[in-house]
């Protein structure tokens, strides 16, 4: 999938010299909702340049300006994520909204873009981790009709912390 455009938005690969606002709006997206989050995690979400070997990252776009809402990282075909996605499952991480942008669908365009993905890669199930005290986003995947697989979940340590990832999915 190249571009998804509705009537406001535009969905599109990430272009090289956007990383810098990109790793901005994940930073404000992920601390403005959670207080307790390592240096070291948000180095990570300062820079998603770097899970270019592995994931193509995705913007949404304000179709009028031109201005950058929202952004989700997609495993590319054929990766396993160290063993834990199966060959017939789509990954996505760090999914984010720019705090300004926040009530206008936005998330959910980016995670059905996610599905839709999936649908044209004939994958069986999208697959997400997401930490244990980020609710509203597990509400925004309830919603949308995926389900806590607790079987696959994992625990992460981050800066001597251990952090419980819950696992989601979306059988397709």
């Amino acid at each position: 999938m190249d571009t998804v455009a509705t009537d406001t938005l535009l969905i599109r690969l990430a272009e090289a010299d956007e990383y810098p606002a990109i790793g901005d709006l994940t930073h404000a997206a992920y601390t403005g909702d959670y207080d307790d989050l390592s240096a070291g995690y948000q180095e990570q979400l300062r820079h998603p340049e770097r899970l270019l070997p592995s994931y193509d990252v995705w913007v949404a776009a304000d179709r009028s300006s031109g201005e950058l809402l929202g952004t989700v990282a997609i495993l590319r075909a054929g990766l396993d994520d160290e063993g834990r996605i199966g060959p017939d499952e789509l990954y996505f991480r760090l999914l984010a909204v720019s705090p300004a942008a926040r009530g206008r669908g936005i998330g959910t365009a980016l995670t059905e873009f996610a599905r839709a993905t999936a649908a044209e890669r004939r994958s069986a199930r999208v697959v997400l981790h997401s930490g244990e005290n980020m609710l509203g986003a597990h509400a925004l995947y309830t919603k949308l009709g995926y389900s806590r697989r607790p079987e696959r979940e994992l625990v992460v340590v981050d800066g001597g912390r251990r952090i419980q990832l819950y696992t989601f999915a979306l059988d397709l």
